[in-house]
């Protein structure tokens, strides 16, 4: 019966990793972005949601913060303040993983 339940589980989706900018309003909502549209917007959102609290923290801390930069082992965050808003920076450390070629290019 195990046989059986193993053809029914569900396969993890493996996405790659995001590049590009994105800019948000004061309330987080994505106002324009060069990110490929088959990365999911509802985590475009999450992460400017996340960098306009730290934004907000700081502000509320009286420490002057108009940039940040977020590193990551294979990606990075790079955020700045726009008065309320925010654009963001994404980027893979590693280019040539996000590429499409990159599976069958040898160095």
């Amino acid at each position: 019966m195990g046989l059986l339940n193993w053809k029914s589980k569900p396969i993890a989706v493996i996405q790659r990793l995001p590049s590009g900018s994105f800019t948000v309003d004061s309330h987080g909502h994505v106002m324009t972005t060069t990110v490929a549209s088959d990365f999911p917007r509802e985590q475009l959102g999450d992460i400017a949601q996340q960098v306009l609290s730290l934004f907000r923290e700081a502000q509320a801390a009286s420490l002057p913060l108009a940039e940040l930069s977020l590193h990551f082992a294979e990606f990075c965050v790079t955020a700045r303040d726009m008065h309320g808003g925010a654009i963001i920076f994404l980027s893979p450390k590693n280019m040539f993983a996000n590429s499409p070629s990159a599976a069958g290019t040898r160095l």
